[in-house]
């Protein structure tokens, strides 16, 4: 009997619920900015059962709340539930977030509509057949250019029923994508290491394995951890990815770190990590990933690359490298090779085999030093090494030294390239290694068009096709040389070896003093004016001591074997280098380039601040990351910049001209060429006055270029 009875209470209730009105709210809410609703995922809840309630938010365009960490400024939205004796709300979970830049800050927050579903649970005691009502008071900031506090009084009604209801038609779908798209672990496991000035955060797991992590970005729960306005630097492994993240200007106690939990989304997808100090997994990082491709402009920003395809632009790259203005002062001691030996077809191609080899080990061993320093944490590009006054100064010593050597005044055996004499086979092999080493050195401020999609691809992925890359890059710039010395038609030109090739190679000493002069001008952006002075200093004390190695070998070839002038020269030589690196270098004076004496367009320092700033007046901007050691950046300042054209594009379009100056280490200009796939500069960056993602331009520019860009850019 008492089963019966039971039956037909349970059927009376399923009676009553489905009469009564499913989950109904009242009317949205209009704050001012928001339209805002409290919707249920179910038509109806049983005793004991949970379902989720989403507070909904339709933001005004141009608007946006915050999330649950706001950031550099705002307030997340609170939600303070009136509920029946017995029933219970969880926490609010959140939907992933975006960025929401507004001036200098970064703040975290929502833009257009979003839901934020909270599990309500129900009491085991609630009747069937009754209906509730939830409210809740729901507390916004709203914010813009100015930030409005509102808020609204919401409520929706329940029925109970005797079991769970179905899904609400309107809202049931709805509220299971938002629950579908909240970040959630899916076994992912995080480690993070702190220093004096950064986090680096790794992060590993099986999903991370299929999904592009070039976009990845770190949202934490706590806002006082990182600064939220620098970029975060990516490094894509074969496990997963690293993120070095600048820590905020007035970090808390490093126990704040031994813990650190946030939101992980890349691909489309959002994952909540904790991640515990400790020792980072080596599988997580690479070489450095570019963040995000903007689509639209040259250079190939917006598509992926294979080995085969990145080996291909490589060699194409190397080729052009030959072309480059940087390169020309090697093109000398080339045409002195060739010179000395182009009849002697054996020897010559000896020494093309030897340059391609020197080329080839030198841009390998380049790129090794560049996987390792990168890999401890440094965030560096191509170029890295013109970045330290140390080795500007030194390479500055050495193509003084050079210099003196093709203008006779010592000998490095026979001479560097065993030209105008009976030099020995391996001695013109070494000299032929040797200039194919120092040929790359030079060029490394160049970047020609194709290297740098081939380059900005191989510091994405591990250090063997990486190498493979930078490989093929080393056979292109020397295959041109190379080549030559196995064309016999061509050798069989050349004039036969003679008096005149002292004479030439003399010639062929200035293009070297004017690549020391001009890493001399290097050195003065780098550093104060002491800095120059110490080079010059050093540059009397080497030439003192190569001379007096001269006079030894002189006199060592007439018989006299004096040794003491030799041994005085080697010792001022090593002094030579000793003052040019050591102690360390002052900083500039005035950070930034100098503006170029009557220069027609001014320019602001980088900041992405200053960028922000501009996007949000309606302002196009050109973005010109550079540096002194750069010539390729150098030859566009005067066959671009400095045209009336340029001027005139950029005073009709009002457009903001700003410099990012990576002649000094930089590790936010860094993680800005990496978001773009480049390793080093130059790179032109057009943002377009209506927002939007930037053009990339060409490396080699004109005014036309300019001016065309900026004025689309405008429209």
């Amino acid at each position: 009997m008492t089963i019966i009875i039971a039956r037909l209470l349970g059927a009376l209730g399923l009676i009553v619920a489905l009469a009564a009105p499913v989950g109904a709210a009242a009317a949205p809410v209009n704050t001012g900015h928001i339209q805002a609703d409290l919707v249920a995922e179910a038509t109806s809840i049983a005793p004991g059962q949970t379902v989720h309630v989403a507070l909904t938010q339709d933001i005004q365009k141009g608007w946006h709340t915050y999330w649950r960490n706001s950031g550099d400024s705002g307030e997340a939205t609170v939600i303070k539930w009136t509920l029946p004796a017995g029933w219970t709300a969880g926490d609010i979970i959140w939907a992933p977030p975006s960025k929401e830049p507004t001036g200098p800050l970064m703040n975290y927050g929502y833009h257009g509509q979003v839901l934020l579903p909270v599990a309500i649970t129900a009491p085991k005691d609630a009747r069937p057949g009754q209906s509730v009502t939830l409210q809740a008071d729901a507390q916004f900031l709203v914010c813009a250019d100015l930030c409005v506090p509102e808020d609204a009084r919401l409520t929706v009604t329940l029925p109970v029923s005797a079991g769970p209801g179905g899904p609400d038609p309107t809202w049931g779908g709805r509220i299971a994508q938002a629950l579908a798209a909240a970040p959630k672990a899916d076994g992912l496991t995080a480690a993070i290491a702190k220093d004096a000035k950064v986090v680096r955060i790794a992060v590993m797991g099986a999903p991370l394995k299929a999904l592009d992590k070039a976009d990845a970005y770190f949202f934490p729960f706590k806002s006082n951890l990182i600064d939220h306005a620098k970029p975060q630097l990516i490094e894509q492994g074969p496990e997963g990815l690293t993120l070095t993240i600048p820590l905020s200007a007035a970090p808390p106690a490093d126990s704040d770190y031994a813990r650190v939990e946030g939101v992980l989304e890349l691909a489309g997808k959002a994952y909540e990590i904790a991640a515990v100090a400790g020792p980072l997994p080596a599988g997580a990082s690479g070489l450095g990933a570019p963040a995000a491709r903007p689509a639209g402009g040259g250079g190939g920003g917006g598509f992926q690359l294979g080995l085969l395809a990145a080996m291909a632009f490589a060699f194409m790259g190397g080729l052009i490298l030959n072309l480059m203005p940087c390169v020309f002062p090697i093109l000398a001691m080339k045409a002195a090779s060739l010179a000395g030996h182009g009849h002697d077809h054996g020897e010559a191609r000896a020494q093309g085999l030897a340059f391609l080899l020197g080329c080839v080990a030198t841009f390998m061993a380049l790129a090794g030093l560049l996987i390792a320093v990168r890999t401890a944490g440094a965030a560096v590009g191509w170029g890295f090494q013109l970045q330290s006054p140390q080795v500007v100064a030194t390479l500055a010593l050495l193509m003084l030294a050079v210099a003196l050597n093709l203008s006779g005044l010592f000998e490095i055996g026979a001479s560097l390239q065993g030209v105008g004499g009976k030099a020995a086979s391996r001695g013109g092999m070494a000299g032929a290694f040797f200039t194919g080493a120092l040929a790359v050195v030079v060029a490394a401020p160049c970047t020609a068009p194709f290297m740098g999609p081939a380059l900005g691809w191989a510091l994405t992925q591990p250090p063997a096709a990486a190498l493979a890359v930078f490989a093929g890059l080393g056979l292109g710039f020397a295959a041109p040389f190379t080549a030559a010395t196995f064309a016999p038609g061509l050798l069989s030109r050349l004039p036969k070896p003679g008096p005149w090739m002292d004479g030439f190679r003399k010639l062929m000493s200035f293009p070297m003093y004017g690549t020391a002069a001009w890493l001399a001008w290097v050195l003065t952006v780098q550093t104060d004016p002491t800095g120059l002075a110490r080079l010059f200093a050093a540059a009397i004390v080497l030439a003192l001591g190569v001379w007096l190695l001269g006079i030894a070998q002189r006199r060592q070839a007439a018989g006299s074997g004096a040794l003491a002038p030799g041994l005085v020269g080697a010792v001022l030589a090593l002094a030579a280098l000793g003052v040019a690196v050591w102690p360390q270098y002052d900083q500039p004076v005035a950070a930034g380039l100098p503006a170029a004496e009557g220069a027609a367009i001014a320019f602001e320092p980088y900041s992405p601040e200053k960028l922000a700033t501009a996007q949000a007046a309606g302002k196009p901007v050109f973005v010109n990351y550079t540096a002194a050691w750069c010539v390729t950046c150098q030859v566009n300042e005067k066959v671009a910049f400095s045209t009336a054209r340029a001027a005139k594009a950029f005073a009709s379009t009002g457009a903001l001209y700003m410099k990012a100056d990576w002649t000094r280490r930089d590790a936010a200009i860094a993680a800005d060429l990496a978001r773009f796939g480049r390793a080093g500069v130059p790179l032109y960056l057009v943002y377009p006055a209506k927002g939007g993602d930037p053009q990339i331009l060409p490396q080699l520019l004109t005014g036309d270029i300019v001016a065309k860009a900026l004025e689309q850019a405008r429209s």
